[in-house]
């Protein structure tokens, strides 16, 4: 039947297929779910409908069943009270409600198959929905799994590249570059410092000369003195 179609094609195969194709796989298999809860109920519906007409014709031979019985019985009470003719009408009518009987339970039987085949189809779309709810979270691990190392793998493949290295390669000479600045700055601010001091040098040692020379002057005015 129609409504049991996607239950044959819901394998792990067509599913892994579809998977390949698939730009967003936990959005495919939520879907996937929905459709098959959809089927599951348009498949209860019609099993439903199965159903009723098994209890409906089984209801209906039973009642004939009864009426043959009961002409049955009537017609040997007739002829038990010698009325031949009433005992006759009674199996005449017997035979009616055997026939009906005979074609209701036919139907009756026909319908009860095609009932217990579609609860059992149905049986098996449940449990097939259970299977894949169960694997979907496994499904849908390996996805984000997939979609990690991939994106990990697109990030590492940038690593090392030529114009990384080359990047690198130029901001190693401008550090060295301003290194050598710094160091060309130091020396000079170091060599006017030293021709400062030398020059400031000059000026104390003549003063201290001065000094002495006059402490030695006086001396010598002293000794002369006395």
């Amino acid at each position: 039947m129609g409504i049991f179609k996607r239950l044959r094609d819901m394998t792990m195969a067509s599913i892994n297929d579809l998977l390949d194709k698939a730009e967003d796989p936990v959005k495919m298999l939520n879907q996937f779910l929905r459709d098959m809860e959809e089927d599951i109920l348009e498949a209860e519906t019609a099993v439903a409908k199965q159903i009723a007409i098994e209890k409906k014709f089984k209801l209906q031979f039973e009642e004939s069943e009864e009426m043959v019985t009961k002409r049955t019985e009537q017609a040997m009470k007739a002829l038990e009270a010698g009325n031949e003719d009433l005992a006759r009408r009674a199996l005449e009518d017997k035979k009616e409600h055997q026939g009906r009987y005979d074609e209701l339970k036919r139907q009756y039987d026909l319908a009860k198959t095609n009932a217990d085949q579609l609860r059992a189809q149905l049986t098996e779309m449940k449990d097939e929905f259970n299977k894949m709810k169960n694997k979907k979270d496994l499904l849908i691990a390996r996805a984000e799994t997939a979609k990690a190392q991939k994106q990990i793998n697109q990030a590492m493949s940038g690593f090392g590249t030529d114009n990384a290295a080359k990047g690198f390669d130029r901001m190693s000479e401008k550090v060295l570059q301003m290194e050598a600045e710094a160091q060309a700055s130091g020396e000079i601010r170091a060599k006017n410092r030293s021709l400062d001091d030398e020059l400031d040098g000059l000026g104390s040692s003549s003063s201290e000369i001065n000094d002495e020379l006059a402490a030695m002057k006086a001396k010598l005015a002293e000794k002369k003195q006395s």
